[in-house]
């Protein structure tokens, strides 16, 4: 049960970093972010409201999982269903739609993978643990 416990908070840890994240790109000054990382403040610029949307998704469902994980509530994998949906779209206009890669190179790819991984791994996690009773 000790696992469980370390791996739940991890997975809370790392949610509450995604919405960290979501706060400081969505109020960050996009002058200022052009003088540094002009293909992000074209980014955030251009991003639609339903990719900001499927990102505030992304990131309050996970944390919303995480939360439901450490209290152990079944439900927490559909939480983490719904994040990981969001992902996807959100990273699907960044990569598609915007041309990330194009614009950054194929580096750019990297931590959003990653994400998209972590995001899976937290179904997949909520799932086994449901299926083996820890959660109810």
């Amino acid at each position: 049960m000790r696992r469980f416990w370390i791996i739940a908070s991890g997975i809370l840890l790392w949610n509450l970093l995604g919405d960290a994240a979501y706060f400081m790109q969505a109020s960050t000054d996009l002058d200022e972010l052009a003088r540094t990382d002009p293909v992000a403040a074209q980014a955030f610029m251009q991003m639609p409201a339903w990719a900001w949307g499927a990102y505030a998704i992304a990131v309050w469902s996970g944390t919303l999982g995480a939360l439901l994980l450490l209290m152990r509530r079944g439900s927490a994998w559909a939480f983490f269903a719904l994040s990981l949906a969001g992902v996807i779209v959100q990273f699907g206009w960044s990569f598609l739609d915007f041309g990330m890669l194009g614009a950054k190179g194929p580096a750019a790819a990297i931590f959003p993978l990653m994400i998209l991984v972590i995001a899976a791994a937290s179904v997949a996690y909520a799932r086994r643990k449901r299926a083996d009773g820890t959660l109810h």
